[in-house]
């Protein structure tokens, strides 16, 4: 807490005015304040992750990106013993593309791309529903880096090991791309 005071002198009544201004000290928020629940109901709290490196990607089945799922499970295997994590979050956004039921999206998931990094409940990564997570991964003032906008399925947040927003990567950007890899093995 800061703490400042102000005086001044009246020259008419010559009274001495004191002012006293407290500022609440500003908390950076992380991602480890949020809890979520999966695909099958149960409660993922993100402060189980505290000292990993985080990609959380925002995903749909229906999408022209949705190949990528191939490419996230594969740095998933690869670097998961390496304390990375990704966390997808099914999103209905863009153009209608994620149409499914949390059972739906946890079949498809596991069927065509052999899913095994964790999978959250469906929300809303934009508008005025945004999840509260996304309101924390696109706003400066919430996550002290800097203000994004989601534009399209499949964008990636990085999140380092404190759990702060360090890059925001573009939905057609591969997953294995350099900058990712560099940052996983940094």
């Amino acid at each position: 807490m800061i703490i400042s005071f102000l005086s001044c002198t009246s020259k008419k009544e010559n009274k001495e005015i004191a002012i006293v201004h407290v500022q609440e000290p500003i908390v950076k928020e992380t991602i480890y304040q949020f809890k979520v629940k999966d695909l099958k109901g149960n409660e993922f709290d993100f402060a189980s992750l505290k000292g990993k490196k985080i990609m959380i990607v925002n995903t749909a089945s229906k999408c022209g990106n949705t190949y990528q799922y191939e490419n996230l499970q594969a740095l998933y295997t690869k670097y998961k013993d390496d304390d990375f994590m990704i966390v997808g979050f099914p999103a209905n956004n863009f153009l209608r593309q994620e149409p499914g039921s949390d059972k739906e999206i946890a079949t498809f998931c596991t069927q065509e791309y052999g899913v095994t990094f964790p999978m959250m409940s469906k929300i809303s990564v934009k508008g005025k529903d945004m999840d509260e997570v996304y309101q924390f991964l696109t706003q400066k003032d919430r996550n002290g880096f800097k203000d994004s906008k989601v534009k399209w399925n499949f964008q990636k947040y990085l999140i380092d090991e404190k759990g702060e927003v360090v890059n925001v990567i573009k939905p057609r950007t591969m997953p294995d791309d350099k900058t990712v890899i560099s940052w996983i093995e940094e």
